[in-house]
């Protein structure tokens, strides 16, 4: 069972830049697909960006595809989310999800494991 920790959250003004990092513990990390989701108070947690285990395939939602970029490194157990030209659009909790798969996927109750989340704020 994997643990997932991510990190890198704050406030940023109207087309600014983050970088989320997702850290995971406990398992073999190179086994996991993995995904970035969002949440914005009131609405349904949505898809951002997924990655397979090997990093050599991605996906992105429309609404972040050309902005944002998911990476990993599995010699560092790590997956970042870099999110340039940031849109008060784009705040949301942001969180990291595990899946044991080679394949990604975009709904979230594919996957397995989920970390608590950090926090984007974006202001106008």
């Amino acid at each position: 069972q994997v643990q997932l920790a991510e990190s890198g959250g704050g406030l940023v003004q109207d087309g600014g830049s983050l970088r989320l990092s997702c850290t995971a513990s406990g398992g073999i990390f190179s086994r996991y697909a993995m995904g970035w989701f969002r949440q914005a108070p009131g609405k349904e947690r949505e898809f951002v960006a997924a990655i397979s285990r090997s990093g050599a395939n991605t996906d992105y939602a429309g609404s972040v595809k050309g902005r944002f970029t998911i990476s990993r490194d599995n010699a560092k157990n790590t997956m970042w989310l870099q999110m340039d030209s940031l849109k008060p659009e784009d705040t949301a909790d942001y969180y990291c999800a595990a899946k044991s798969s080679s394949y990604y996927y975009r709904l979230r109750y594919e996957y397995d494991y989920w970390g608590q989340g950090t926090q984007v704020t974006v202001s106008s």
